[in-house]
């Protein structure tokens, strides 16, 4: 599955189970034997990338600290988790099949709000509060990184955390 995301990645989700056995080291036949039809590989493939996103939020989240400074450092690690300056638009090629799949788009809801859950607590003790805090920080956070997608002033890593913390002394001043 590992290889099956890298060739995704690089190529988009349009890959064939010919081009996929190649990278695998499989035959065709035993690939489609596993997954049934080519759009079912591209979905298992990307649940598998979900599920990877799901355990690096949980151990980022176990590592930072219970504040605001902490949900800066949990969103740093996964931006970090992204690869840098590469991986960040390959990424965003595959959005399009996750917003277009009603099983990907629904893990990615699943965690958005693992996220949103993971930031609000870190920066608000009232539970109403600490989830839109949370959820307008996770747009705060990618928006961070598609606007220096299109600028790339500075590092990624350097970009964001500059954004975030401006977010964190705005909205939490009152």
């Amino acid at each position: 599955m590992d290889r099956l995301l890298v060739l995704i990645g690089k190529n988009g989700p349009g890959l064939s189970f010919a081009h996929a056995a190649q990278c695998v080291d499989l035959a065709p036949a035993t690939l489609v034997q596993r997954f049934g039809t080519r759009e079912r590989m591209v979905e298992s493939t990307l649940l598998h990338a979900w599920t990877q996103l799901e355990e690096a939020t949980r151990a980022a989240d176990a590592q930072a600290s219970a504040d605001p400074a902490g949900a800066v450092d949990l969103l740093l690690q996964l931006t970090r988790r992204e690869g840098g300056e590469v991986a960040f638009s390959d990424g965003l090629l595959l959005l399009g099949e996750d917003f277009r799949n009603p099983v990907l788009r629904a893990r990615g809801a699943q965690w958005i709000k693992q996220l949103t859950t993971a930031l609000g607590r870190r920066l608000s003790r009232d539970p109403v509060l600490a989830d839109v805090l949370g959820q307008q920080l996770t747009s705060v956070w990618q928006g961070a990184i598609i606007c220096w997608g299109f600028t790339r002033q500075g590092t990624l890593q350097d970009n964001v955390k500059a954004v975030l913390d401006n977010w964190c002394r705005s909205a939490l001043r009152s």
